[in-house]
This record gives structure tokens, C-alpha cells and sequence, in this order.
């Protein structure tokens, strides 16, 4: 197997973590971004690695690391978008998005947009840790992204995951013909830190000694994400699907088959973050 470089954010602890000790064990170069600088520090000293620190509740942070990573990295063959949550009570960030959604949909967003120069030259994969979740709470409504007419926590996670895989749609949509390919993927159950500071019951539900026993663990789930970054698209996986189990679902939301919801998305985001318009052209491929 060719040694690849793959950046992976949220990867100081759970799923991340565990896919970066599988990747480097497989002898890829890895790189590991995340929140924590302590949980991030440690896990670039465990493996010997290249680490950044990047708080995704800020713009400024994302900025920076996509600029550190170009400068460090002039080629990544994989970028996995793993960095996401579930919060509590309304709470917008200091560039006044709600961090739900900031954190899950618009910081990998504009990460993965400020890094498509390196991405397309290196005809990388773009990984997306979506959920189950997006299906069971999601719903893009496109006057009100964030949910501030009906805001619930979940409500809020589910259709941040929905944006994830929509996002991977139309990203495989616009620029699979200059060589990216994108997945999504639902990494299952998995008893972590997820969910830690959300301060309901899914916090409650997480904590629980029993549900974490039906749980999967994180160096399982850690292999679908493993799965995707070592594989070939096109042979091994689809661009532009979104899996369960290594498998393209089943069961999808409905909205995720309707490709003007996921370019209207696409649209809406760039505006919010005052990207370049129309970025990208739709292709067939």
C-alpha cells in the first residue's frame, strides 16, 4: 500500500485519535489537528507526528491551520473532516454563528474550500464524519440554516450532520472532474467523549454505564474512517456516497436526494463566509 498523507481534525481524542494510531501504525503520514492543545500535543508525541491546535468555534483558527497545513504539507492526499459535536443551549461564536453549526458544517466548509488548490493537485479524498443522527433530526431549512426559529440541540447536531452529506454531494458534484473524490460516513454509537458538554440527555445517555456497554468502541468505529482514507475511490468506495458499516445506507434522509437543496447549501455557506461565488463547476462525473 502507497504511504499517503492524511490530515485529520478532531484527532485528539475518540475516533480521530484512534484513526491516526491505525493510520501511522499502517506507516501513512499523519497529521493530526484538534481542539485540545494537551489532548493534541499528546497524541502528536505518542505517534512522532505533525500536530496543529485549532479551535473550529473560530474562523480565525481554521484560517490559520489551512495556511499552516499549505506551508507544511504541499501535498495531502486525504483530508478527513472528523471535528464535530453536539452542544447544549443556543450559543453563537464570536463570528456570530451558532456553534453547532459552525463547528460540524462551516468550519470543515471553509477548511476543505481553503485548501482545494493542494486538494485537487493531489487528487485527494475529502472524508466526512457525518451520523445516523442526520436522518433521525435533520432538516436543512434554508432561511434558517442554525435553527433559531426551533433550535433543540439535537435538531441543531442532526442537520449539521445532514449538511455534511450534503456538502460531500455536491463536493463530489463540482469538483470530482478535477480529481476529489468525497465521502461520508456514520462511524456508529461509539462510547467517547462525544457529546460531553451538551448538557442534555444525550450527555445523560453518553455517561450511562449501560448504554456505554451496547456502545461501539472508538478503535472499531475508527475502522470505517481507516476504511475510506486507505482506499480507492472508484474501486473500493464511491464518491459522493455516504456509508454505514462500509456499505452505501440504506436509509438516507430524504433531502439528500434532491441536488438543488445540497447546491443551494453549497451557495448559502460560501456567502456566510464570504467565499469567492460559484466556486467549482457541476460536473456528471
Amino acid at each position: 500500500m502507497d504511504s499517503k498523507t492524511i490530515v485529520i481534525t478532531g484527532a485528539s481524542d475518540g475516533v480521530g485519535a484512534e484513526a491516526a494510531r491505525q493510520l501511522h501504525h499502517h506507516g501513512h503520514r499523519v497529521v493530526v489537528v484538534g481542539r485540545s492543545p494537551h489532548k493534541t500535543n499528546a497524541i502528536g508525541d505518542e505517534l512522532g507526528v505533525d500536530r496543529h491546535v485549532a479551535d473550529f468555534s473560530r474562523l480565525a483558527d481554521v484560517r490559520r491551520v489551512a495556511s499552516d497545513l499549505q506551508n507544511a504539507h504541499p501535498t495531502i492526499d486525504v483530508l478527513a473532516n472528523n471535528a464535530g459535536g453536539i452542544f447544549g443551549d443556543p450559543t453563537k461564536t464570536e463570528d456570530g454563528f451558532d456553534v453547532t453549526f459552525q463547528v460540524n458544517h462551516l468550519a470543515p466548509f471553509l477548511l476543505t474550500h481553503l485548501l482545494l488548490d493542494t486538494l485537487t493537485a493531489s487528487t485527494a479524498s475529502v472524508i466526512q464524519t457525518s451520523s445516523a443522527g442526520a436522518r433521525l433530526f435533520g432538516k436543512v431549512v434554508l432561511d434558517d440554516l442554525e435553527h433559531d426559529r426551533d433550535f433543540t440541540p439535537q435538531r441543531a447536531y442532526g442537520t449539521a450532520k445532514l449538511d455534511n452529506i450534503l456538502f460531500t454531494q455536491e463536493l463530489h458534484r463540482r469538483f470530482h472532474g478535477q480529481g476529489i473524490s468525497a465521502a461520508a460516513f456514520h462511524p456508529g454509537t461509539v462510547a467517547s467523549s462525544f457529546a460531553s458538554n451538551s448538557g442534555n440527555f444525550v450527555q445523560r445517555m453518553y455517561g450511562s454505564r449501560i448504554a456505554r456497554r451496547l456502545m461501539t468502541t472508538p478503535q472499531k468505529a475508527a475502522g470505517q474512517l481507516v476504511w475510506l482514507a486507505e482506499g480507492r475511490p472508484g474501486t473500493d468506495w464511491l464518491s459522493g456516497a455516504y456509508y454505514e458499516k462500509r456499505k452505501p445506507a440504506k436509509r438516507t434522509h430524504p433531502q439528500t436526494r434532491d441536488e438543488n437543496i445540497s447546491r443551494q447549501l453549497w451557495d448559502r455557506s460560501e456567502q456566510m463566509l464570504s467565499l469567492p461565488p460559484n466556486l467549482g463547476k457541476t460536473t456528471n462525473a
